[in-house]
């Protein structure tokens, strides 16, 4: 076999996509210490990557205690939410070279929530919320013998907050929910929302009785990081604005 030149070598390696990028993960594991600390990690990748495939880089070849949620990697299931570069994004749907790979990309847990250990946190608290909201249809009298009929207009009010994937990237972008994990949060009142104006739905005035409480949707401060964060493009802080106003008329 042919020695290749030097001058190829060269080449292929100037063609290379790959660059030096350098991961600054925020690590805790309460077996070895009670502080977290921030921990350097350099990968050769390629920068179209997205910050998912780099933490299995990391994972798989340098340090195998990293720990972190990830299960479909395609922005459907939610369960890799994390803070990178200071926002709350899924890591699955990052791309390395849309967050300035130049300089340190920093990653760690999402705010507001117990951190159990590295990037991974108790999501109890969160379910528990979403639960208390009655997140399913609620009607009265006997099973219908028929598929209950909406028009399409009707499917069209509520359509934006069906897209929620329960990552709680929202919820815990929320100020409020930072300084009292008792409010409901964002994603609670979105997956309300998205029963109370349902038409075939019966149990609206539970549900806004249930987020007229002192923990409820009145604790919302209207700062739109919910918005922001929201990986499907929900206009939650729209949707929360529209709770309040259903309390307030009782129209819905």
């Amino acid at each position: 076999m042919a020695t290749p030149t030097l001058d190829k070598v060269e080449a292929e390696s100037a063609a290379s996509p790959y660059i030096t990028v350098t991961f600054r993960i925020r690590r805790f594991n309460p077996e070895v210490s009670d502080e977290a600390q921030w921990q350097d990690f350099q990968i050769e990748i390629d920068p179209k990557e997205r910050v998912l495939d780099a933490l299995h880089k990391i994972k798989w070849e340098t340090d195998g205690t990293l720990t972190f949620r990830r299960s479909c990697a395609h922005g459907i299931c939610g369960s890799d939410a994390m803070r990178i570069n200071g926002k709350n994004r899924l890591a699955c749907k990052t791309l390395i070279k849309d967050i300035n790979p130049e300089k340190p990309i920093t990653v760690e847990a999402i705010k507001g929530l117990t951190v159990l250990k590295d990037l991974v946190v108790d999501m109890d608290p969160f379910f528990q919320a979403y639960r208390d909201v009655m997140p399913f249809l609620i009607t009265k009298g006997n099973e219908p013998t028929r598929e209950r009929l909406q028009s399409a207009e009707d499917r069209e009010r509520f359509d934006d907050t069906t897209k929620c994937i329960l990552c709680a990237a929202c919820t815990s972008s929320c100020p409020v929910f930072w300084n009292d994990g008792q409010y409901f949060g964002p994603a609670a009142i979105v997956n309300a929302h998205r029963f109370i104006f349902d038409s075939r739905d019966e149990g609206g005035e539970q549900r806004l009785e249930i987020l007229n409480d002192r923990d409820g949707v009145w604790r919302c401060r209207t700062t739109f990081n919910c918005t922001d964060a929201c990986p499907r493009g929900i206009e939650v802080t729209k949707a929360i604005q529209e709770v309040k106003r259903a309390l307030i008329t009782r129209r819905f």
